[in-house]
C-alpha cells in the first residue's frame, strides 16, 4: 500500500464526484427526491455528505502525495496549484453568465455579478492550508490544529455578538458567518447576504481536510493492513460519537459547516474509506469499482466540465425556445414518467455523459493535474 497507487482512494473520489454531478444537475429542482437536496438548514441529507467527503479525500491525497515526493515540495508550488484551482472555480462562476450575455440571453454581466466563493475555491483554500500544515507539523500537531479550529469556530459562532442580532444566533443570514460575508466579500453572494462557502466557515472546512490527513497518516504507517482498517473504523466511530454529542448544542449544518457537521461527516468518511480499502486493496474486488476509479482519475477536470456544460443543456435554446433539458426531461414527463423519477433519470444521464470524456482520458492514460 505504500508503493502502489491506492485504488480505494481513486474509487471513493470517483463515486463522490459522480454523486456530486447527480445532485448538482437534476432534471428539475422542483421535482427532486429529498435525499438529493441539501437540508434546508439544520440536519443532514445524502447530498450534504458529498462536499465534506471530497475535502476528506483531499486531505488523504495530500499525505500520500507528500509521502511519494517528500515534504520538500516548495510553498510556491503549493500556492501555484491552489491558485489554479481557485481560478478554475472563479471561471466556472462566471462562464455561464458571460456566455449568456454574449449571445443575448439574460441580463448584461458586470463585475458586481461575480461570485467569488465557490466549491473549487474552498477546495483550493483547504488544499493550501492542509499542504502547508503537513510540511511544517507532525500528525499530533495536525490533530491539535483540527481540534483548535473546531472549538474556536464553535466559540466564535456561539459567543461573539453580531450587531443587530445578538449572541449565539444561528438563523439563516443572522449569524456571525453571514455578517462577515456581507461585510467583507465583494460581488455577488449565493444567498444574497451570505454564502455557504463564505470566509468564516472555511476554517472548519480546513478541519475536514485535516481529518483526511489523519486517515492518510494511518495509511502510510507501518501497521498491517488489517490493523489500519480497524483503526480507521475506530477513528470514524469516535468522530461520529463526538459529532452527534456536539450536535445537541451546535447543530449539524452544512451551510454553516458547523463543528458537529465536520466530525459527523468525517466519521462517515473514515468508515466509508475503510470499507473501500477492504474491498479494493485487500479483496481486490474490481467489479463495479472500475467506474469510480475512472471518474476519480481526473476528478476536478470532470467536475469543471460538468459545470461548463450546464449552460448548453439547461439554458441555451436548441430547437426554437426549448433547451436540451426541456426536450429530454420534459419529454419524459409528457410521456407519463413520474416527475421526480424523470428528474433523477436526467441527472444520471448527465453524469454518464460526463463519464465519456473521463473514460477516454483514462484509456489514453491522460491524467490532468492543475
Amino acid at each position: 500500500m505504500k508503493s502502489k497507487r491506492l485504488l480505494s482512494l481513486d474509487a471513493l473520489r470517483g463515486f463522490t464526484i459522480a454523486l456530486m454531478i447527480i445532485v448538482n444537475d437534476p432534471g428539475s429542482w422542483n421535482n427532486t427526491y429529498s435525499p438529493l437536496l441539501h437540508a434546508k438548514w439544520h440536519g443532514i441529507t445524502l447530498t450534504d455528505f458529498v462536499f465534506p467527503f471530497f475535502l476528506f479525500i483531499v486531505g488523504v491525497s495530500i499525505v500520500l502525495s507528500m509521502k511519494n515526493i517528500g515534504t520538500s515540495s516548495s510553498t510556491s508550488k503549493i500556492l501555484e496549484r491552489a491558485l489554479k484551482i481557485f481560478a478554475l472555480g472563479l471561471f466556472l462562476n462566471v462562464f455561464g453568465k458571460i456566455l449568456l450575455s454574449l449571445i443575448g440571453i439574460g441580463d448584461s454581466f458586470g463585475l458586481s455579478d461575480v461570485r467569488i466563493p465557490g466549491v473549487l475555491q474552498r477546495i483550493a483554500l483547504v488544499y493550501f492550508a492542509c499542504a502547508l500544515l503537513l510540511k511544517n507539523s507532525t500528525w499530533k500537531q495536525q490533530l491539535y490544529s483540527m481540534i483548535g479550529l473546531l472549538v474556536g469556530y464553535w466559540a466564535l459562532m456561539s459567543f461573539v455578538p453580531v450587531p443587530g442580532v445578538g449572541v449565539g444566533v444561528l438563523e439563516p443570514g443572522r449569524n456571525l458567518a453571514a455578517y462577515i460575508d456581507e461585510m467583507l466579500i465583494p460581488g455577488s453572494l449565493w444567498q444574497g447576504t451570505w454564502d455557504p462557502e463564505g470566509i468564516l466557515s472555511t476554517l472548519p472546512s480546513i478541519a475536514s481536510g485535516i481529518s483526511g490527513m489523519l486517515a492518510g497518516h494511518l495509511i502510510i504507517s507501518s501497521l498491517s493492513i488489517e490493523r489500519k482498517i480497524v483503526w480507521m473504523f475506530f477513528m470514524g466511530t469516535v468522530f461520529l460519537c463526538v459529532g452527534l454529542g456536539w450536535n445537541t448544542v451546535f447543530p449539524i449544518n452544512k451551510n454553516l459547516w458547523t463543528s458537529s457537521y465536520v466530525l459527523y461527516t468525517s466519521g462517515w468518511g473514515c468508515l466509508t474509506f475503510a470499507c473501500f480499502i477492504w474491498l479494493c486493496d485487500v479483496l481486490q474486488f474490481k467489479k463495479g469499482i472500475q467506474f469510480g476509479i475512472i471518474f476519480g482519475s481526473n476528478s476536478i477536470i470532470i467536475y469543471a466540465l460538468s459545470g461548463i456544460l450546464v449552460s448548453f443543456f439547461y439554458t441555451i435554446p436548441i430547437f426554437g425556445e426549448h433547451t436540451i433539458n426541456d426536450i429530454i426531461y420534459g419529454g419524459m414527463v409528457n410521456l407519463g414518467v413520474y416527475a421526480k423519477f424523470a428528474s433523477l433519470l436526467w441527472a444520471i444521464m448527465y453524469m454518464l455523459l460526463c463519464y465519456i470524456p473521463a473514460h477516454y482520458l483514462y484509456k489514453k492514460k491522460i491524467f490532468i493535474k492543475l
